[in-house]
């Protein structure tokens, strides 16, 4: 089972960002951080990267079934989407598989809980 999922699209970066905030609203999810990577790495290291974001996803409702199931599952939120420049205007878009991130917890609710979450991360990859 792969850890994320993910689909490489054409497009400017900055306009995947939006669009892939805007399929995560559509879903219930929010975007509660972005690391900007390539900002991070020329700050701290003084080295130059592509363009690369952590999006950092929460979608409230599942956060807190979630929560409330495993109290120390806040160790492994939010659900991350990352966004990169592979060149050429190719932009990949790849978020977490909740469910392999999950098989280290054995809780059957949480189970449950990252299936309806892999469901609505794959519609997000799906409609870029």
């Amino acid at each position: 089972m792969n850890y994320y999922f993910n689909k490489t699209i054409k497009g400017e970066f900055d306009e995947v960002i939006e669009k892939v905030t805007n399929e995560l609203e559509k879903e219930g999810f929010g975007v509660l951080t972005e690391i900007n990577v390539t900002e991070t790495l020329k700050k701290k290291l003084d080295v130059d990267f592509r363009n690369y974001r952590i999006l950092g996803a929460c979608n409230a409702p599942y956060a807190h079934k979630a929560l409330r199931a495993e109290d120390k599952i806040g160790t492994m939120l939010p659900c991350n989407v990352i966004v990169q420049d592979k060149g050429s205007e190719e932009i990949e878009v790849a978020a977490v598989n909740p469910i392999a991130s999950m098989q280290a917890v054995e809780n059957d609710a949480l189970g449950e809980i990252a299936k309806e979450i892999e469901g609505k991360l794959q519609k997000v990859i799906e409609n870029l």
